[in-house]
């Protein structure tokens, strides 16, 4: 696949049809602003449009006084909604207002519930000492003070003991504080209040009429009933206001979303004179739709020109693939997107992904865990790495039918065989000797067939940039892949097929001559091109810098092939692994421990393998695939839209 074909648009009007234009490019969903500078040479009498966003500030705190009052704001759709930007924000400073008056007054109902219930439990403390606060607060001569003292504090008391009105009463304590009370005579109730506020003594606000605890305690649970029913109310006139206003609140708040992101294409606008200009990127789809809507706005001009043809802007680019390919997406993303101009490498990420996982994963059973844990990753997290995990676990089930392996049972699938095509084991025995062989032969193979077919993609994604020396004379170019095609194959034939194809003209031609072109790349690559200067500026420097870089790439063909050995690996790793299992539940024998230890056995190998599993394949792609043609350095299509993360 490949990515959407892009235009550049350049749209000059007069400052008068400028929000028209705004308002237009921001509906359509479509336009992606770019600098308009770097598309023009003459801009010294361009200067840019420095407005002040005046819809940001009342957008968030409308956002945040929703989110206080537990009200959750959702974007919609607007229909026939022409109030002017004005009447936006004047309904949204109302709407914020009064929801702010009550959580402000829901805030101190809260509040004076909270210290009702401290209170409470503080009074509890000096339930049935036999006191009564209001006849000690009637005493003419003394001063009583109730509250509580940590204990460290009251052990400090004793320094105190020449001081004669120091003295506390503790009537309760419990493992960090005594609850109890001071009393000091009038003339000396500063003196005394500020050697207990040393001991960080904690203050009981006692009213004068409180009687004894237990009285007090029933007011104040009167009153705590009476802060419950206050705090009701606010509530209920919050939910009866929003009730009220609920859809006009969500039209004018889906409003604001939208003139607070389109206001964000003026900062991509400049100006000259009395006119504007606006420049940016569009799918070449929408083309049509762009130019008739652009048409029908009066002094407004617009040029377009292909993203090929813009190469040197970067044209931001839109990914395009099947639902099967576009899964592995997000593996592309993580390395980075395709340039506009280079191969979109997702559909081969999405079938060399899957067919290792499968292979180096091949059990039926666990395979099938695999695929519905993924399912239920994405189902309940949204995670994307859990769609990837259901091909793959199926993969696993289709190669773990191969092999024969069901949760590690070897011999489950024999009468499936047996019937389906009449043969007694299984169709491979991957721990048979010969097998082991074909598996590591079968996997270096894997590794030429993928390079080779990466190599003749980098030439065609090379040609699609105009790169000619990476086409033709690089080590992923036509050199480099007839090179490596011609020395594996004649390698092949003549060590293990007995064909003599390794003679004088085969060599010269299709392995040393391929060298050759590839240390003299650069100065090859510069004459294709048409550049004059193709020569180094030193030959002498050129060609030792030549010869290590040549050794290095002939070093990269045989250790990137057999990087693809851990392809095979896996296959008996995962077999190696659930033998292990197998004989460990054997040796604890009996029904319930033998099933026991084949279950968390299966568990740990399925988890274990799976990771590293999922962690080599994607090695495998990104280091040995991604690196012989993919450059990565592109930027995504963001086109201005109203934010709608609710939707």
């Amino acid at each position: 696949m490949s990515v959407k074909p892009v235009k550049a648009i350049s749209i000059i009007g007069m400052m008068s049809e400028l929000e028209k234009v705004i308002k237009f490019c921001g509906d359509s969903q479509a336009f992606h602003p770019d600098d308009a500078m770097s598309f023009y040479t003459n801009t010294q009498k361009f200067v840019p449009l420095a407005d002040k966003n005046p819809y940001s500030a009342p957008l968030q705190n409308l956002k945040s006084t929703a989110e206080l009052a537990g009200i959750k704001l959702e974007y919609v759709k607007l229909k026939n909604f022409t109030v002017s930007s004005g009447g936006v924000l004047k309904y949204v400073k109302f709407f914020t207002s009064k929801i702010e008056s009550l959580i402000n007054q829901r805030l101190l109902d809260q509040q004076n519930i909270d210290n009702c219930k401290r209170i409470i439990e503080e009074v509890e403390h000096f339930v049935g000492q036999n006191i009564n606060f209001t006849e000690l607060f009637d005493c003419k001569y003394i001063n009583p003070t109730f509250g509580r003292i940590p204990k460290e504090s009251y052990e400090k008391l004793t320094n105190y003991s020449d001081d004669p009105y120091v003295i506390f009463f503790p009537f309760t304590n419990d493992e960090t504080h005594y609850w109890g009370a001071y009393f000091s005579p009038p003339e000396q109730k500063q003196h005394t209040d500020r050697i207990f506020s040393s001991l960080y003594f904690e203050k009981l606000d006692v009213p004068h009429i409180a009687g004894t605890p237990e009285n007090y305690k029933k007011q104040l649970e009167t009153q705590l009933v009476q802060l419950k029913q206050a705090l009701d109310k606010t509530n209920r006139l919050i939910e009866i206001f929003w009730n009220a206003e609920k859809d006009k609140c969500m039209m004018y708040y889906s409003k604001l979303e939208e003139l607070d992101s389109y206001h964000e294409i003026k900062r991509y606008v400049y100006k000259y004179h009395k006119s504007f200009i606006l420049v940016g990127w569009i799918p070449a789809e929408n083309e049509e739709f762009f130019t008739r809507q652009l048409d029908g706005i009066r002094s407004v001009e617009y040029s377009l020109s292909d993203g090929k043809d813009e190469l040197k802007h970067s044209p931001p680019v839109i990914m395009k693939n099947p639902p099967f390919f576009k899964l592995y997406e997000y593996y592309v993303k993580m390395y980075g997107l395709p340039c506009y101009n280079e191969v979109d490498p997702t559909p081969l990420v999405a079938l060399t992904y899957t067919l290792f996982f499968g292979i180096m994963f091949g059990d039926m059973g666990q395979g099938l865990v695999v695929a519905i844990v993924g399912a239920l990753m994405w189902k309940l997290k949204k995670m994307e790495i859990g769609r990837i995990l259901v091909p793959c676990g199926i993969a696993g089930m289709c190669f773990g039918f191969l092999y024969g392996s069901v949760f590690g049972f070897e011999n489950v699938l024999n009468p499936v065989y047996k019937a389906l095509f009449g043969i007694d084991g299984k169709l491979i025995e991957v721990m048979d000797s010969n097998t082991i062989n074909m598996i590591i032969y079968s996997s270096v193979g894997i590794g030429f067939v993928t390079i080779a077919i990466v190599m003749l993609i980098n030439i065609f994604s090379s040609l699609k940039r105009r790169d000619f020396e990476s086409a033709f004379f690089g080590a992923n170019g036509v050199a480099g892949f007839v090179f490596y095609v011609s020395l594996v194959l004649g390698l092949v034939c003549q060590m293990f097929l007995g064909i003599p194809l390794m003679n004088i003209f085969y060599v010269v031609g299709l392995i040393i001559l391929p060298l050759v072109l590839m240390f003299l790349r650069e100065p090859l690559g510069k004459l294709v091109s048409g550049e004059k200067n193709w020569q180094p500026a030193k030959w002498g420097e050129y060609c030792v810098q030549s010869f290590f870089e040549l050794f290095e790439m002939c070093l990269s063909y045989v250790t990137n092939t057999m990087s693809f050995l851990r392809v095979g690996a896996y296959v008996l790793v995962h077999a190696g692994m659930m033998l292990v299992v197998f004989t460990l539940a054997e040796m604890v024998g009996g029904a319930v421990g033998y099933t026991l230890i084949v279950i968390i056995g299966n568990g740990i190998v399925m988890a274990l393998e799976a990771l590293l599993v999922a962690i080599q394949v994607l090695r495998l792609d990104y280091y040995e695939i991604f690196s012989r043609f993919y450059v990565g350095e592109g930027r995504p299509f963001k086109p201005v839209t109203a934010r709608k993360e609710n939707q």
